[in-house]
């Protein structure tokens, strides 16, 4: 019974990696991966809730209430084609769990949209404030926010405005 082909590792010459099967056209699974979705975890649902739907504008679409006393253990929201899940730590009873860390730390989440600014414009109407004022990095207006537990995340849409520009300090139009 013959094995597998393999992929010579070019780093380890005159050898074959056993580990890296060679891809061909048949062992290919098509691709079945629809949306990429943050799910956080949160010290406090209302709050939450209060941010990304009441200030940024975000639909609360799906939610769980397990306790029957109204109040949402999780939830899925959306904004456009973009999603987030929270959920919010149990602090006593089964399933309670506290995170051993600092929330939000070393997290970052980028929506890609046409007008980051708009959705600014938007949050600060609603009394929502950002993390910064807006720039320009990469090619993109970046709008940064920190949401109740520290996760952080931004907007961006593409611009021709020059790199590091803060909104406010745009050059004008020659």
């Amino acid at each position: 019974m013959a094995g597998p082909d393999f992929v010579s590792n070019p780093a380890k010459t005159g050898t074959i990696d056993s580990r890296r099967p060679k891809m061909t056209a048949k062992t290919k699974t098509p691709t079945n991966v629809k949306q990429a979705v943050p799910f956080f975890g949160v010290s406090n649902m209302e709050a939450s809730l209060r941010f990304y739907v009441d200030g940024l504008g975000f639909k609360l679409t799906k939610k769980w209430v397990p306790d029957g006393d109204g109040k949402i253990r999780w939830c899925w929201l959306e904004m456009g084609e973009a999603a987030l899940m929270l959920q919010e730590f149990r602090t006593e009873g089964h399933g309670s769990s506290k995170p051993s860390g600092k929330l939000g730390e070393g997290v970052n989440v980028c929506f890609q949209c046409r007008d980051a600014l708009a959705i600014y414009h938007e949050a600060l109407s609603r009394g929502i404030r950002v993390s910064r004022n807006p720039f320009v990095g990469n090619a993109l207006w970046v709008v940064p926010f920190s949401d109740p537990d520290g996760y952080r995340f931004e907007f961006a849409s593409p611009t021709d405005v020059p790199e590091e520009t803060e909104y406010g300090n745009v050059p004008a139009a020659r």
